[in-house]
């Protein structure tokens, strides 16, 4: 039995059609993979190895083990000091010691011991500075800790943002890449126009690109990472298990500010700074008393009698330098140190209120009118498939949405993004976390 030509030929193109709807529809699943030596780390233990092997970290816990020793040296008395004269030559003699022919002691020599006496209680008041000075070294450590620490966790989230990126772009290029062979078997039929053709290569080139400089901006976030961690190796990082908050919290401000004072670092050393200028100042004011120097001393036949032991008083008269000049130099750096406190307190305000409010504008971009639209996108996307085979929608229309649902879905990422950043500034803030 023989059919007309032209039914031949419309079995032909519906045919066609049918094998490019099949994959169309056909899932496909395309997740980012570098090599074996993936390691897929929860915060946790990316922080952990970050404490253990950070190298900015352990020098300052060297800082930190270098000004507890000054603390000790402050503590320290000044040694004694020995003094000694004697004759070296004499009645042609050199060292001429002991007894002549008569008896009578010949020759002479002197010893002294001296210890400074510090008076006004400047040694405690040293100790103080040490101490202060200590305290300062500390809380600098903790502020490099709270700066490398808000930038692991942001390398951690935008590495995981940035996945999803790439696995995006991956699997809208396998399907576009599945649709182009069907789409070539049609044009070589004649069933389909160039123009759709090379609007879909175009399609592809164009996610190609955009895939290739997003896996720069991951590649330079894993370098960052790694530095971090003090990895050399060809290990990728992939973060997992990223904890997400359902509700944002009731952060009341002046008790985030209250949080802040306590444990935000910067403030807490420009705190400090000012009380090492007050010891300061108190120790300038005791260096105002003179100190003693005493100690016993012996002179052997230079004196009134040829066995003297006496003991000696030093005191320097406090009456051209009474330490004026460093007493008024201590007393600026107060005021200037007041001054400062007073600024980043200022900053301090402004900076918790800005990243709460921050924070609370991106949480209402993920509340539940939000995520019903991204949802009932998402079935609208996994539905245009049916809609083109129902012929409802042109090729075209069903290129453009799939466009959209890139840019839709990229939107989705970066907010998801946006909030663990917006967290992580709160915490950075605060200098403890209270968000997660």
């Amino acid at each position: 039995m023989k059919f007309p030509m032209y039914i031949i030929q419309k079995w032909i193109k519906l045919s066609s059609v049918a094998v490019l709807i099949f994959i169309i529809n056909t899932p496909v699943k395309a997740t980012y993979h570098i090599n074996s030596d993936t390691l897929k780390l929860q915060l946790p233990e990316v922080e952990k190895i970050f404490m253990e092997k950070n190298l900015s970290l352990l020098a300052s816990k060297y800082q930190i083990e270098s000004n507890k020793a000054l603390i000790e040296q402050a503590k320290l008395w000044d040694n004694p000091m020995l003094i000694t004269d004697q004759n070296v030559y004499s009645n042609n003699h050199f060292f001429e010691h002991g007894k002549d022919a008569a008896g009578q002691i010949r020759g002479t020599y002197f010893i002294q011991i001296q210890q400074l006496i510090k008076t006004a209680g400047k040694r405690s008041k040293l100790v103080n500075l040490a101490t202060t000075s200590s305290k300062v070294s500390e809380l600098q450590f903790l502020e490099v800790m709270r700066n490398l620490k808000y930038q692991l966790r942001s390398d951690y989230y935008s590495i995981a943002q940035l996945i999803a990126v790439h696995n995006l772009y991956n699997n809208e290029i396998a399907i576009l890449n599945k649709l182009l062979i069907g789409m070539n078997s049609q044009l070589q039929a004649g069933n389909i126009a160039k123009k759709e053709y090379l609007r879909i290569q175009a399609l592809i080139i164009s996610l190609q690109q955009d895939l290739t400089e997003s896996d720069k901006q991951l590649a330079d976030v894993e370098m960052e990472i790694k530095n971090l961690l003090q990895m050399t190796n060809n290990d990728f990082i992939a973060p997992i298990n990223i904890s997400k908050e359902t509700e944002l919290k009731n952060f009341a401000i002046e008790s985030l500010l209250e949080d802040a004072k306590k444990n935000n670092s910067a403030y807490l050393i420009e705190q400090t700074q000012l009380l090492y200028q007050q010891q300061n100042l108190i120790y300038q004011k005791a260096l105002k008393s003179p100190d003693l120097t005493i100690g016993p001393e012996y002179d052997h036949n230079s004196s009134y009698t040829p066995r003297y032991l006496g003991f000696s008083i030093s005191l320097p008269l406090n009456i051209l330098n009474k330490n004026q000049g460093n007493i008024k130099s201590a007393q600026a750096n107060i005021k200037q140190e007041e001054t400062i406190l007073l600024n980043t307190e200022l900053q301090l305000k402004n900076a918790v209120q800005n990243s709460l409010n921050k924070l609370i504008a991106t949480f209402k971009l993920s509340e539940s009118s939000q995520k019903e639209f991204y949802t009932n996108y998402e079935l609208l996307y996994n539905n245009i498939a049916e809609s083109y085979k129902q012929r409802q929608i042109s090729l075209i229309e069903f290129i453009d949405f799939f466009d959209a649902y890139k840019d839709v879905q990229l939107k989705l990422f970066q907010q998801k993004l946006n909030l663990q950043l917006a967290k992580e500034e709160m915490n950075y803030q605060i200098g403890k976390d209270v968000t997660n």
